[in-house]
């Protein structure tokens, strides 16, 4: 199982990558595994913002669909839209090609908040 030490997870399973005041976000590599193969990302064409632990779309599998949340509060810079084409990258390449979104950070003290690598490892019994 796959979870870099550099990035931040929340414990419904997304990851925030900060790289400056800009932030990537995506579902871990445990959540794709669950989940499964993935059909369908679903976000809010007229969405402005994500709010930390609300609900900022949806991630469709074969099987289940599922919230995704979000791990701080920002404003979307971005929506990785090669995933209208390709959901499976979230799948192939979580922590890459596969993000879902960008955002401009509002708050980086909310980070703190979030689990490193090693509390997420040890949530998913890794």
């Amino acid at each position: 199982m796959n979870v870099p030490v550099e990035l931040k997870y929340t414990k419904d399973h997304e990851w925030i990558k900060v790289e400056g005041n800009i932030g990537i976000i995506g579902v871990t590599d445990f959540a794709q595994g669950e989940l499964g193969d993935v059909v369908f990302v679903d976000i809010n064409p007229d969405l402005q913002e994500i709010k930390m632990g609300e609900s900022f779309g949806t991630i469709e599998a074969v099987k289940t669909v599922s919230d995704l949340y979000g791990p701080i509060d920002g404003k979307i810079l971005e929506v990785n839209s090669k995933l209208n084409d390709e959901p499976q990258l979230v799948n192939s390449d979580p922590y890459g090609a596969g993000w879902i979104i960008k955002v401009e950070l509002y708050n980086t003290a909310q980070l703190n908040e979030l689990l490193a690598a090693e509390a997420y490892q040890a949530q998913i019994g890794q």
